[in-house]
């Protein structure tokens, strides 16, 4: 079992740490109980909250709306939902080996 990675009512929940202000948005691997991402993007104004949503939503093939920030708003946690997630969900969000 994916300790970062939940399915609920309709929606699969997603535990995040993120790393703002790295060279690149990639994925690092796993920090304690989340699936830890770095942000080619600063925490200002909602930019790394607004890139994060589109990396995700591009690593799972879906559209930006299809994906919520639940909570950790200003916070390096973050716990996202995502509506309709496929299957192999952990699987294209985890780094490339």
């Amino acid at each position: 079992m994916v300790e970062w990675l939940r399915e609920c009512d309709g929606y699969t929940r997603l535990t995040l740490h993120i790393q703002p202000g790295a060279s690149k948005t990639e994925v690092a691997g796993i920090h304690g109980d989340a699936l830890k991402i770095r942000l080619a993007a600063a925490p200002v104004d909602g930019k790394a909250n607004a890139v994060l949503i589109g990396f995700v939503a591009d690593r799972l093939g879906l559209a930006k709306s299809a994906i919520r920030l639940k909570s950790g708003q200003t916070s390096r946690r973050k716990v996202l939902e995502v509506v309709a997630a496929p299957v192999d969900t952990a699987q294209r969000l985890l780094p490339d080996t």
